[in-house]
């Protein structure tokens, strides 16, 4: 006999801003208890000192948790010239200082080098695993860590403000597993000082951005309440960019258990025309959903057949 999970099957996504000061795991915690839902999950890491949108998956949503993660993120941040600090923002130890102080023209002319594929090496106080532990963890302990450069994709910088001469403001389009600690930290050592991140703001993530995102004091004071759901949005919301198409109750049925479906001409032509410069069609990943909009699962295209690789059970 199984033992029943608690809490409730609640499914979706839930957009929160979050504060500064709490981990995206309390913050997680906190949502999961505020709706009483039996599983819970988050799209990308926010650093205790950074606030903005953190996406949480409820139920049958942490089944689309990597489509959400792998999204472009926007970010609002300030660095501090002069200092460098072992976490690579405020709340690190000072590790050295600098005199050096870069004016507007200097930091507009070294930006284009870390725009584009760039190659970091992430902060030490990082939740990246070494030897199956997280680097903060060893950080914090004193340990040595010493992590590998990784390359990730920085679209777009653009610098906003100089406030002053310690300060600079910047906004970031980048892709998954940047760090905006290290590309600071990489800038003020390109600019012959020191740097670290001050502030730091997540404005967007994929779909969903700041102006969509309630504070968690909001929902606080909806614990257990109806009003709760009004902040709850559908499953399909981290799916932008993948073709939806409906299916009849008895594909739905065998695509639930695992089972894969004929791909018919006339659903055929639908994904056709949703991307008509593509030849090939195979591997496509496709969402799938009843007529009334109910999720079904995620599949692939492959050899004429629609092959589901992701299930929606809500029983």
């Amino acid at each position: 006999m199984s033992r029943r999970k608690k809490g409730s099957p609640v499914h979706g996504w839930v957009i929160v801003d979050k504060p500064k000061g709490l981990t995206s795991t309390q913050v997680v915690g906190q949502v999961r208890r505020i709706f009483d839902a039996q599983k819970a999950g988050h799209a990308g890491t926010l650093d205790p000192m950074a606030t903005g949108v953190l996406a949480i998956a409820l139920g049958e949503a942490t089944k689309t948790v990597p489509y959400a993660m792998d999204a472009e993120k926007t970010y609002r941040f300030t660095a501090c010239w002069g200092e460098g600090r072992d976490s690579d923002d405020a709340e690190g130890n000072v590790t050295g200082t600098s005199d050096v102080r870069p004016d507007r023209a200097a930091i507009e002319a070294a930006i284009p080098r870390f725009v584009g594929a760039v190659s970091q090496i992430p902060p030490a106080y990082s939740a990246i695993k070494v030897e199956g532990e997280r680097a903060y963890d060893l950080a914090r302990e004193g340990e040595s860590v010493a992590l590998e450069p990784r390359l990730v994709q920085i679209d777009d910088v653009r610098l906003l403000d100089t406030p002053d001469r310690d300060h600079a403001t910047f906004e970031m389009r980048c892709g998954k597993g940047t760090y905006v600690r290290a590309w600071v930290r990489d800038l003020g050592l390109a600019l012959g000082t020191l740097g670290h991140v001050s502030e730091l703001r997540r404005t967007a993530i994929g779909g969903f951005s700041e102006n969509q995102a309630v504070p968690l004091e909001t929902l606080r004071g909806f614990m257990h309440s109806p009003a709760a759901f009004e902040h709850l949005r559908p499953i399909s919301t981290a799916l932008d960019g993948i073709p939806a198409l409906a299916v009849t109750g008895p594909d739905a049925v065998r695509l639930r258990s695992g089972n894969p479906i004929l791909m018919r001409a006339n659903l055929f032509a639908r994904i056709a025309d949703a991307f008509p410069d593509e030849d090939d069609l195979s591997g496509l990943t496709v969402y799938l959903a009843t007529g009334e909009g109910e999720p079904v699962a995620l599949a692939e295209l492959e050899q004429g057949e629609l092959r589901p690789f992701r299930v929606f059970n809500f029983g």
